[in-house]
Formats: C-alpha cells, sequence, structure tokens
C-alpha cells in the first residue's frame, strides 16, 4: 500500500530544535510513523513533555538538553543515537532562527552568527550522521529552511541570507551524498509557533499577514511535519537536492516591519 511507505517501523532519527513548534512536531510525526527519537533543545521541561508523547505512542525517545550553537553539542547527537539505538536513519535540521535587524545594525558578527547557527550547526550534524547512514544502508536529511531565503523584505538580511545559504547547501550535499543519503529542505513561510507569537498576538499584524497569505492564515506546526514525514520516509525515496514550499502559496513577504529608507 502507499500508505506504507510514509512507515518508518525502526528507524532512528534526530531532531534538533525539538522542544517545541516545528521540531517538537516532526518528532512527534516521526515517532507515530514508527521511529525512536533523539531530541535536543535548550530547555529540558519542553523535551520532557515531547518525550513523554512520543512514549505514549510506544517508541523511545531520548532527551539531550544541549546548546546547539555548540558544533561539538550538535556532533554528539549522532553519537548519541549510536550509542542508544545502534543506527541513525533520519536527521531533521530544525535548529535555527536570526532576530530580524536593520542593514547598518547587522554587523559581520551578526551575519556570521547567523550563518553558523543555521548553516554551520546543520552541516556538523550532517556530517557526523554521514557515516552512521551509510552503515546503515543509507538514510535521509531534512533541512528546515525558509521562504525568506528566496523572497526580499527589509529586516531579514542575516536571516535571508543564511536561509538562502542551507537550501544551496541542500542541493550541494545531495548531490555529494546521492545515491545512498537523500538530503532535501522545506521551504517554510508563516507558521503560527511560539517565535512567531510576539507578532501573531497582536491582531491587527496577524490579519495583515493572514490577508498577505494565499491561503489567508497562518500554517500549523504539523503541516510542517507531515512535510518532514514525507522526505524522511520511503515514500519521497525518488526525491533529493529538492526544496519543498509549505508557505501557503505567498510570493511576497507577508510581515512588513515598516523600516524606513536610509
Amino acid at each position: 500500500m502507499v500508505t506504507d511507505m510514509f512507515r518508518l517501523p525502526g528507524a532512528v532519527a534526530v531532531v534538533t530544535g525539538a522542544g517545541r513548534g516545528i521540531g517538537a512536531a516532526s518528532a512527534i510525526a516521526l515517532a507515530e510513523a514508527g521511529a525512536d527519537v533523539v531530541i535536543s533543545a535548550r530547555t529540558a521541561e519542553q523535551l520532557a513533555e515531547v518525550a513523554g508523547k512520543i512514549s505514549a505512542l510506544g517508541r523511545r525517545a531520548v532527551v539531550v538538553p544541549a546548546d546547539l550553537s555548540d558544533v561539538d553539542a550538535v556532533v554528539a547527537l549522532a553519537h548519541t543515537a549510536a550509542e542508544r539505538f545502534g543506527r541513525l536513519d533520519v536527521v531533521v535540521n530544525n535548529v535555527g532562527g536570526t532576530m530580524p535587524n536593520t542593514f547598518l545594525t547587522t554587523t559581520p558578527d551578526f551575519l556570521e552568527d547567523a550563518f553558523h547557527f543555521n548553516v554551520t550547526t546543520a552541516h556538523a550534524l550532517t556530517g557526523a550522521a554521514v557515516p552512521l547512514m551509510l552503515g546503515g544502508g543509507g538514510g535521509s536529511v531534512v533541512n528546515i529552511a525558509s521562504v525568506m531565503g528566496r523572497l526580499a523584505g527589509r529586516g531579514f538580511l542575516a536571516y535571508g541570507t543564511a536561509k538562502a545559504a542551507l537550501t544551496h547547501y541542500t542541493r550541494l550535499a545531495a548531490t555529494d551524498l546521492a545515491p545512498r543519503i537523500r538530503v532535501n529542505a522545506i521551504d517554510v513561510g508563516s507558521v503560527h509557533t511560539s517565535a512567531l507569537d510576539v507578532v501573531a498576538r497582536d491582531e491587527k499584524i496577524r490579519t495583515s499577514m493572514e490577508q498577505a497569505t494565499p491561503l489567508r492564515r497562518l500554517g500549523h506546526p504539523d503541516e510542517v511535519a507531515a512535510a518532514v514525514l514525507f522526505l524522511a520516509s520511503r515514500a519521497s525515496g525518488y526525491t533529493t537536492g529538492s526544496v519543498l514550499r509549505v508557505d501557503g502559496g505567498i510570493g511576497a513577504p507577508n510581515l512588513d516591519f515598516n523600516l524606513p529608507d536610509l
């Protein structure tokens, strides 16, 4: 059956930024499909809640509270999967993000930090995972990118540049790692997570964002998690180097910070 292609029985996954939002939803979706999951984020309490939901599904979760801007901590997640579960099949590079900033206050250090947090960490975990995936016959890497990696909007210089780099990294890594390891990305639009809550709680701003989105609403983390499951599973077995848009159909930024001309 086609639906069986979405199953991940006995698979092992690592999900970063898994304490809430897209990361938490993705970890739970992978567990629903039959995977055991190593989950990591800064906040142990949030991870414990996600782990409880995974356990309720009959799957195992290993909680690793960590500062995922630390490359060594990210690399260690792959080794944890191998030590606890004996294999690694799926990596979801979800951790990332950068605060909006004006051009003149985007210092070189700010730009480098954005690149490090969104791209270097993904490469570090993927690089550590590759030998384990090859030892198990192959695997899938899913990178969580953003529409701002392809759209132009004021205030997103560092974030958009970093996500654009992650998107092209996906294509290049897919070429390097084919045919045994697939690498894909998800171009995420405005999804109502706690990270967006600071603006989404303002009814005027939220309504403006919804009206600027062809589907007239914000996305839900589960909708991104469903795409993660597709790209992680055999359902996307003939897909690599692709960037799947889960963005409500937007062709221009739907959040305007009203930054003035210089």
